[in-house]
């Protein structure tokens, strides 16, 4: 009599075998704290601004100095960019809670773009001219451009005000050629470019995300000034022809 070989067992999911947000730290007791109010400001001008057009609003999440994990092999190794927008997942963790990271193998969608702004200390390992070590956890470049592959990589500095950009083709980053100082995503319906303007009462090159045009994404705070002048322009207006009417003898409050 034959026997009949065991049945092979099914492949469980790594959203099932894995560690989830709740599992993995949130933050690095060795790196406590932001290392200058820029980092604060800049990245949250991104989040605030991030609205691509041909996307659910629903359906885009941005974060600022947040835990990416990435490795399935090594569930503890992340990267925590200064800035990165994700298209395709909820804005909250399963539609439900506020994240405490991003954990790749949960998610199972990639960043769009990430930004990274340079520091002295980081400028290197930003610019992809680092190497890991044997063991060790690859370079951001490493993740982002061949584990992540995310689409575009975006490097700003402060101190020169340059903006660099990179577009992944095929498996490998290319330096992306800018359009009027901007880069355009056409994927998204965005630009990002710097903007000579106040953020939080701080004048100074801001970099910041725009139509494929170049119109700046509105602040809520811009929009309601925008609205506030609009309405003081139209009670002008009105004003200006009740008194029209006044001087050729018509009462305007008379009218229907």
């Amino acid at each position: 009599m034959t026997s009949l070989p065991y049945p092979s067992q099914p492949l469980i999911s790594p959203r099932q075998t894995l560690p989830t947000m709740y599992d993995l730290p949130s933050e690095n007791p060795k790196e406590p704290g932001l290392p200058d109010e820029f980092h604060f400001f800049q990245p949250l001008l991104l989040l605030l601004t991030f609205a691509p057009a041909n996307s659910n609003p629903e359906l885009v999440f941005s974060a600022c100095d947040l835990n990416l994990y990435y490795d399935l092999n090594h569930p503890g190794w992340y990267k925590r960019p200064d800035w990165f927008g994700v298209v395709g997942v909820p804005r909250l963790y399963e539609s439900k809670d506020l994240r405490l990271s991003y954990v790749i193998w949960q998610e199972q969608v990639s960043p769009f773009v990430v930004v990274e702004l340079l520091s002295p200390g980081t400028e290197d390992e930003d610019h992809g001219q680092t190497v890991s070590a044997p063991g060790k956890p690859p370079t951001k470049w490493q993740v982002y451009e061949q584990i992540l592959r995310v689409p575009y990589y975006v490097i700003f500095s402060r101190y020169t005000n340059e903006l660099q950009g990179f577009h992944l083709v095929g498996d490998h980053y290319k330096p992306a050629v800018l359009n009027q100082d901007r880069l355009l995503m056409p994927e998204l319906g965005l630009s990002l470019g710097l903007w000579r303007g106040s953020f939080r009462d701080i004048p100074r090159l801001w970099l910041r995300w725009m139509t494929l045009e170049g119109n700046l994404i509105p602040l809520a705070s811009e929009e309601l000034a925008q609205a506030q002048l609009e309405a003081i322009k139209a009670k002008q207006r009105a004003e200006r022809l009740a008194a029209r009417l006044r001087e050729l003898g018509i009462n305007p409050d008379q009218l229907d």
